[in-house]
Parts: structure tokens; C-alpha cells; sequence
């Protein structure tokens, strides 16, 4: 069991059938369930709020808040808080492209 406050996840990265929830404190946990499962029950959770978090490709799902920099020529998509922590993640063109569809429509 994890007891997590959602605005304090910074991303969903799949591994398998298994989810690594990564914080903003930089703690990583895995749990039994794969990405699919955990997008459903972010929705079923989180109802209205569930708009923070987009899935991105097929590994990830983030937390729109924490998006710092979109980089669909060289596949990086950078998260941070600038103060205590910064992750580089690898993500196709196409995910890219379609988050950064997203940032434009959301206003978070």
C-alpha cells in the first residue's frame, strides 16, 4: 500500500505489468498493476482532478504541472519543480507532439 498525495507525483513510468510511481522527493515505487490499469484508476480516483495527468506514449503518464520543456527534435521531455528536482525523460516525436497539443488546450 502507498499513501501518496496525487499533486506530489511527478510521473507513471511502465515497466511491464508493473507502474513505477516517481515523487517529487525523488522516490520511486513500483506497484502490480500495468500503465492502463493505473490510467483507469487515476480516473476513477481523481474524477475532475484527473486532468493533471496525461499519458504520454506508451511508457509514461505525467503530471502536467510539472512540464518544463517539450523537445520533440531531440525526444526529451524535461519535468521539474526548479527547486528540488529536475527529470529528463525519453519520448517518441509523436507523444512530444501530442503533449504539446495538450499544454495548449489545458490551462493548469
Amino acid at each position: 500500500m502507498l499513501r501518496i498525495d496525487v499533486h506530489r507525483i511527478v510521473y507513471f513510468e511502465a515497466d511491464g505489468n508493473y507502474t513505477y510511481i516517481v515523487t517529487c522527493n525523488k522516490l520511486k515505487s513500483a506497484v502490480c498493476m500495468n500503465l492502463g490499469q493505473m490510467e483507469d484508476v487515476l480516473a476513477q480516483r481523481l474524477k475532475e482532478k484527473k486532468n493533471i495527468f496525461a499519458r504520454i506514449g506508451k511508457r509514461y503518464i505525467v503530471n502536467l504541472g510539472y512540464v518544463y520543456k517539450i523537445n520533440p527534435l531531440k525526444k526529451q521531455l524535461v519535468l521539474t519543480d526548479f527547486t528540488n528536482f529536475s527529470y529528463q525523460l525519453d519520448v517518441s516525436r509523436e507523444a512530444l507532439k501530442t503533449l504539446k497539443e495538450i499544454m495548449v488546450q489545458i490551462k493548469i
